[in-house]
């Protein structure tokens, strides 16, 4: 397995994740952050060298927040996907820009063999609320910290609007930035799932919830928007998205009174051509989460080419 993670690293440009590699070990919070590395793929080698893992950068339960910072980050995953396969790249970022970040791994299907059983994303939406809420909790009770951020990437953002509007997580929740989300349903073909045999509510329950008219999404959207006060929101997309279709369900309007930020990448830069999957692992999307999180301390977005899939731009 090491050799083919080896060479599948040398292959794709992409580092040796820190559970194979030579760091000195029990790291605190404030030692060296490790590298990011801008390139979504990276997530699937670290998930590959340890499908149980963190991604570097997160989970460092002696970690409390300063002064700059005093929100801990909480990284909630999408639809087949994990911890390790999203967040490869924002571990990393938040970490070395001085953020406590935590992030964990919710709907797995304990019947799957591994590595497969942690490919997560699979319950249904409110049991991934309710999943987010726990962990929530822990990551408050861990740090001190009454309040917390929650970055999330495609169906992450439909099961964190369902912790924050629908069971009151509006209370422990300063900011969402949310990333290619699913907050108003998708239009996939409905036959994809519900002429599949083997989708089933019990293995796929969120599945069947990602349509705007499910009533999941009904009713995260009751009232005009999946929005809640007094969280403040930044909902960042991609015209490119070939999963979170249309794209505009991630940028629904706010209702009065609702601090809401909607961003489409390609309105700030024509070459940025990321998909569903680079938009979490391109450099230029970092840089708008960053400032969203600490609008204090905005940083230049920058206008470069980024590649589909990955999230690279040439000659970085």
């Amino acid at each position: 397995m090491r050799k083919l993670i080896t060479i599948l690293a040398v292959v794709l440009g992409l580092s040796i994740p820190a559970a194979l590699a030579s760091a000195a070990p029990g790291a605190g919070p404030q030692g060296p952050p490790p590298p990011v590395v801008y390139n979504f793929l990276q997530g699937s080698l670290n998930h590959l060298a340890d499908p149980d893992g963190s991604p570097p950068g997160t989970n460092d339960w002696s970690c409390k927040p300063s002064a700059r910072h005093p929100h801990p980050v909480v990284l909630v995953h999408g639809g087949f996907a994990s911890q390790q396969t999203d967040w490869a790249v924002y571990g990393p970022a938040l970490r070395a820009a001085g953020y406590c970040v935590f992030t964990f791994t919710w709907g797995a299907n304990p019947a799957f063999p591994k590595p497969f059983n942690a490919i997560a994303g699979m319950s249904s939406v409110p049991a991934g609320a309710a999943a987010v809420s726990r962990f929530v909790d822990r990551v408050r009770r861990t740090t001190g910290s009454p309040t917390v951020d929650i970055v999330t990437h495609s169906l992450g953002g439909l099961v964190t609007a369902y912790y924050v509007k629908v069971i009151g997580g509006a209370a422990h929740v300063d900011k969402v930035v949310n990333i290619a989300a699913i907050l108003q349903g998708v239009n996939w073909p409905s036959n994809l799932v519900y002429l599949n045999p083997l989708i089933t509510r019990q293995n796929c329950g969120m599945c069947y919830e990602v349509y705007a008219d499910s009533a999941v999404v009904q009713r995260i959207n009751a009232g005009g928007s999946p929005y809640t006060r007094p969280v403040t929101y930044t909902n960042i997309v991609t015209r490119y998205d070939e999963m979170a279709t249309p794209y505009t369900s991630g940028i629904p309007p706010p209702r009065p009174g609702q601090r809401v930020t909607n961003i489409v990448v390609q309105d700030s830069c024509s070459r940025d051509y990321s998909d569903h999957m680079a938009i979490a692992g391109s450099r230029r999307t970092t840089i708008i989460v960053m400032n969203a999180l600490d609008p204090a301390h905005r940083q230049r977005v920058p206008c470069e080419v980024v590649l589909p899939f990955t999230g690279m731009s040439p000659g970085r």
